[in-house]
């Protein structure tokens, strides 16, 4: 009897765990978080910095958010038809 008990018990639990962990993020959310996470420069936190960026590396942070914005503003103009020359044509 306490065998069944337990087995019932077990299934319970384990359906129960199962549909918590499937409520959770993709495998392409937590790989997009960390690509983000590198590109905001928070791979440069060290043990004795958290939660800040350690000062040793800030000067790195700063270049790399600085290239992301020039790309994002590259991809931006291409996205936009290159400016003042779409627009006319005769």
């Amino acid at each position: 009897m306490k065998k069944l008990a337990f087995a019932a018990l077990s299934v319970v639990v384990l359906a129960a765990s199962s549909s918590a962990f499937a409520q959770g993020k993709t495998r392409a959310e937590v790989y997009q978080e960390l690509i983000e996470a590198q590109q905001n420069g928070l791979d440069y936190i060290t043990d004795a910095s958290y939660p800040d960026v350690n000062p040793i590396f800030a000067q790195q942070v700063q270049q790399r958010k600085q290239a992301l914005a020039a790309k994002a503003a590259a991809a931006s103009s291409v996205a936009n038809g290159g400016g003042a020359s779409a627009g006319s044509v005769n």
